[in-house]
């Protein structure tokens, strides 16, 4: 049986573009770009995950606008629950220490990027 696991992502927007970073090169989303987040915690908020999952992987502070969409994807090792909100910053310059690119790109531009497969409906959202 596979793993379910839950997560947040931030989809940080700014001028127009949003903050897509790639994933490193290993596991089954290797070198994929994504909105970045992470786990839940148990007992914590999804908006407080988030809070704390940008602060770790980017050493920035963001403010958590709204929930956008939830997204339920099975990959081949496992399945992720995704709920995804829109950011801001509010402190911080988005330092990269878990990914290996990053980048600010319009909506339209993100088809050209080799997503996560649980990242793409946060894409057609977008497009909305």
């Amino acid at each position: 049986m596979k793993k379910t696991i839950e997560v947040v992502a931030a989809v940080i927007q700014r001028d127009g573009l949003y903050f897509c970073a790639q994933r490193p090169d290993r596991g089954e989303l290797a070198r994929k770009w994504e909105f970045p987040g992470g786990k839940i915690e148990h007992g914590e908020s999804p908006e407080k995950a988030l809070k704390r999952e940008i602060k770790e992987e980017l050493d920035t502070d963001v403010f958590v606008h709204n929930y956008m969409l939830t997204v339920h994807h099975e990959y081949n090792t496992f399945i992720i629950t995704l709920h995804a909100y829109l950011c801001s910053i509010l402190q911080g310059n988005l330092d990269l220490s878990e990914h290996i690119s990053s980048r600010w790109i319009s909506a339209n531009d993100m088809i050209d990027l080799d997503f996560a497969e649980a990242d793409k409906p946060i894409i057609e959202y977008l497009l909305k």
